[in-house]
């Protein structure tokens, strides 16, 4: 017999005692003897016995899985938040189930919601763009949610959020390029990232601004928005990178990592030398700034922690405990893409 269609009937006759019998036993109910339990318990593992997850779900409320929408899957940003959440995730027996967004807000409350009927456990939502437009939508589900890097203004008490604090990463990136003597320090941007593209570019001006830099406009290129993914991120750099070199800088400070990956293509290019003519910064330390060349100096996002975090607010507010909103601070990882300026 198929084992995926051995059923509690099945063991009640071999076992010759009744449905109820069974279903306690495996449940390890007490009103059922220890002996009872062994040899019902032993029975349904020696036939192969696989509970009904549907069945059990109904019983208990949960379906012991949690939905985790990413704005893409092949984005290498999001694999050490997927694994922190996995982490924790699977010590808990708990599935998660991955999808992509593809950076549209409505693409993302329509997942948000497919995962709310098909009685997701919790939801994690990353990079979110869920704003206002959606509060009344997002207010009908009716299962914890955690945001991860929420990309919209507004915030709202029922739902939670785990970020790193962005000006705080880009004051830490220009502070490197200034102390290295550099004060002609570039910025190139993305504007579908609004609200973190918008405070790295505030903690790159601030940064000069306590330097007694003032940052002249021709020195920040900002791509403008509608483009996404990974491959769109590195033409931005490639693209972007020769509007601010135009004007005289002598160092550049990318969104993250990947337009910086295209900023050191551009300078290839154009026989440009990093760092000794240009030295290039990023931000989110992915895989990939290790093993470009020059290798890449960059501010670290605590991704695994961030998943860490997340699943284990949403077990929090499964269990009805007290949950705060989380924000991490970043830290620079120094590498080979800067150097002193030469006087």
């Amino acid at each position: 017999m198929d084992n995926s269609h051995i059923s509690i009937k099945d063991i009640a006759r071999v076992a010759e005692v009744s449905h109820s019998t069974v279903s306690r036993a495996l449940h390890d109910n007490p009103l059922i003897s220890a002996a009872t339990r062994a040899r019902v318990q032993r029975l349904a593992a020696e036939m192969g016995y696989i509970p009904d997850a549907i069945a059990r779900s109904l019983q208990t409320q949960r379906t012991g899985t949690i939905g985790l929408a990413v704005t893409s899957i092949a984005d290498p940003f999001f694999s050490e938040i997927v694994a922190g959440i996995d982490e924790v995730a699977s010590a808990q027996q708990l599935s998660v189930f991955v999808t992509s967004s593809h950076n549209d807000p409505e693409r993302e409350i329509e997942v948000v919601e497919t995962f709310h009927r098909q009685r997701v456990d919790g939801i994690i939502v990353a990079a979110s763009k869920l704003g206002n437009r959606y509060a009344e939508r997002l207010q009908r589900i009716r299962v914890p949610v955690v945001l991860i890097n929420n990309h919209a203004a507004e915030k709202h008490d029922f739902i939670y959020s785990v970020s790193v604090d962005n000006q705080a990463g880009a004051k830490l990136a220009v502070q490197r390029l200034l102390d290295l003597g550099h004060r002609r320090i570039g910025y190139v941007g993305l504007g579908h990232q609004l609200l973190s593209n918008q405070h790295r570019l505030e903690g790159y001006q601030e940064a000069l601004a306590a330097a007694g830099i003032t940052s002249d406009p021709a020195w920040v290129a900002v791509a403008p928005p509608g483009l996404t993914g990974e491959r769109d991120d590195v033409e931005m750099g490639r693209q972007y990178f020769p509007h601010v070199w135009e004007a005289g800088v002598s160092a550049l400070f990318c969104y993250n990592d990947r337009v910086a990956v295209g900023a050191l293509m551009a300078c290839h290019e154009a026989g440009i030398a990093v760092p000794a003519e240009c030295s290039v910064v990023g931000f989110d330390d992915i895989n990939l700034a290790q093993y470009v060349f020059p290798s890449l100096t960059t501010v670290h996002q605590p991704r695994r922690k961030m998943g860490r975090l997340a699943m284990q607010m949403i077990l929090e507010l499964q269990a009805g405990e007290p949950c705060e909103n989380q924000t991490l601070l970043p830290h620079l990882v120094v590498r080979e893409s800067d150097r002193a300026r030469e006087r």
